[in-house]
Parts: C-alpha cells; structure tokens; sequence
C-alpha cells in the first residue's frame, strides 16, 4: 500500500449507523393520561408560546431518566388522586413512552401521576416567560410612540423639502422600516397572548 493510499484510508471516518432500535424509538405513538387541566394546560401553552411540537416537548421533558426516577421516588398510588382529571390523548414518541413505563413499573408512581408531576416543571419556564411577555408588551407602547413620533416628523420634512428630497426618502425608510417591525413584534406578542391564561 502507497503512502497516499495510508493516507486517503486515514481520512475516512467512520459514522455510527443507526439501528433498528433507535429508528423504533422515534416513531410516533399516540398514548392517553388522566391529567389535571392545569397540566394539560401547562404543556399547551408551552408548545404554542415556544413554538415546540408537543411530541418534542415530551421528549425533552423525558429524556433525563434520572430525573424522572427521582420524581417517580417520591410518589405513591395515591399522590394527586384526590384531583380532578380528565382523559387527553397525546402524541409522543416510543422511546419516550417506553422510558414512561419502565420507570412506573419499577416505581410506586402511576403512569398518570409520573406524567402529571413532570410536566409540572414547566411553570418555571411559564413564569419566566411571562414576565418576558410582560416586558414585550411595554417596550410594544413604547416603540408605537417612536414610531408616531417618526412619522410626524416624516411628514414635517416632506411639508419642508419634498418628496424628492433624499433626506425625505432617507426617513421614509426608517419609518417604513419601524413599522414593518412594529407589525412583527405586535404578531409575535399576539401569539404569546395564551400565557396570560396561566
């Protein structure tokens, strides 16, 4: 073998394939739970204000097995039973709802409550989130007032110099451009507007 053949063999890198097993895990299964509506709610709100498939979400929310034994330890049968529930059906992926049922089998949690406590560690995330909704909402008024502010002084500068004066079209298209960016963060914080329901 030439030095340049050692060499090109010495490029090559090797790639893990995957296996059966792991494409299995991604596939998508539906699976249904007893939950509170608050939970049901929680995990809603995250996926649309985020912007996160649900199925994503509860594979994030799972992956951590540790975690997930941790929450497990501290449940029994009885935990939250005393709640109100209701049946809602969910789509998530079969690695994630395996992971579910080895940590139930081999814990006192239920299924359900498992599920229901660990969604829970979303309202961190909803709280942070909807002080950020908060704060969106008032740098909103504030930046309508600059932009009001632009076009009066657009309108001041054309009653001045024209319209075919280039310092005209130079705030033309500052307030053009504010605006157009004033309607994207007022469509953005209009779609955020379901965590205010938490």
């Amino acid at each position: 073998m030439t030095d340049n053949e050692k060499n090109k063999h010495s490029d090559i890198i090797f790639v893990k394939q995957p296996s059966s097993a792991d494409i299995r895990g991604r596939q998508s299964v539906r699976a249904t739970f007893k939950l509170t509506t608050k939970a049901i709610h929680a995990i809603t709100i995250v996926s649309v204000h985020l912007g996160i498939k649900q199925k994503s979400l509860f594979d994030l929310l799972f992956e951590d097995t540790q975690i997930l034994n941790h929450i497990a330890s501290g449940l029994t049968p009885d935990t939250a039973s005393g709640l109100p529930r209701v049946q809602k059906t969910f789509v998530l992926s079969r690695k994630t709802l395996n992971a579910l049922e080895a940590i139930t089998q081999n814990s006192a949690a239920t299924r359900d409550s498992l599920v229901e406590y660990t969604i829970n560690r979303l309202e961190s995330i909803i709280t942070v989130e909807k002080e950020k909704h908060r704060i969106r909402k008032a740098l909103l008024e504030e930046f309508e007032i600059h932009c009001k502010q632009g076009k009066k002084i657009l309108r001041k500068a054309l009653a001045h110099l024209g319209d075919e004066d280039p310092v005209c079209h130079d705030i033309q298209n500052a307030v053009q451009a504010a605006l157009g960016a004033h309607q994207n963060i007022e469509k953005y914080i209009d779609k955020g507007n379901i965590i205010e329901d938490y």
